[in-house]
């Protein structure tokens, strides 16, 4: 949902939603192993002249060999703010996430910032921010047990939205979030979707997701394939 708020921009002053739903996963069983994954995410978003809201909760649940591996959730809350014409936006952000994979039992951060936006038109945008954010959290340290903790983070983030020929979207987001108490202690995510449309709201999606958490030395890396359901009202 993050991807697609600038997209609202290119529209007239009336108000405008956006839902979207994908479903993804990946299966593989052997004679003597069986895994699987699947990401759910849902996603709300609207818009109106200068201002967009987006929200999105996204989980990830796997087994391997009957044990759990992931049971993942991560929920946002996105504002940005702009004036007309303008390639400066201010955004504000509130998000909750817990992960078995990442050992993380909750994480709270809070904050806001400022975006400028390279490329803007109406089927594509490019767009760079920068901000600060207040994080709390429970993580499981490998050594040391339990790790409660609160601490600031400046916050860099990428988003870009290819539309090409009206048939292949490749979205992507990224961050990159150094404590400004401690540079080793840091926070990398990146999602990458590619999406074929079948309909104009119906797509065949490939997502890949990395995330790695310096404070519990723990990444994942996921790779799964599913459909997507949109729409613009």
């Amino acid at each position: 949902m993050l991807l697609s708020v600038k997209c609202f921009t290119q529209f007239n002053d009336s108000v405008h939603h956006h839902f979207r739903y994908s479903g993804t996963g990946i299966v593989n069983r052997t004679n003597e192993q069986s895994s699987f994954v699947i990401n759910n995410s849902l996603g709300f978003g609207v818009s109106h002249r200068h201002t967009a809201f987006s929200s999105s909760a996204n989980w990830i649940y796997g087994q391997q060999n009957k044990n759990l591996t992931n049971n993942d959730l991560l929920v946002t809350a996105n504002l940005d703010v702009w004036r007309k014409e303008s390639r400066i936006s201010y955004w504000a952000l509130l998000s909750y996430q817990t992960s078995l994979s990442l050992k993380i039992d909750y994480r709270l951060q809070g904050g806001g910032g400022i975006s400028y936006t390279i490329l803007r038109t109406p089927v594509s945008s490019f767009v760079i921010s920068d901000g600060l954010l207040f994080e709390k959290g429970n993580l499981v340290d490998a050594t040391l047990g339990k790790d409660m903790y609160q601490t600031t983070r400046n916050s860099t983030r990428i988003k870009y939205r290819f539309n090409i020929q009206e048939r292949l979207i490749v979205e992507g987001i990224h961050f990159y979030q150094p404590s400004l108490q401690d540079i080793s202690d840091y926070n990398i995510s990146s999602v990458n979707t590619l999406a074929v449309k079948l309909r104009k709201w119906l797509s065949l999606t490939a997502a890949a997701n990395y995330n790695k958490i310096s404070r519990t030395n723990r990444e994942n890396l996921i790779l799964t394939f599913g459909v997507a359901v949109e729409k613009y009202f």
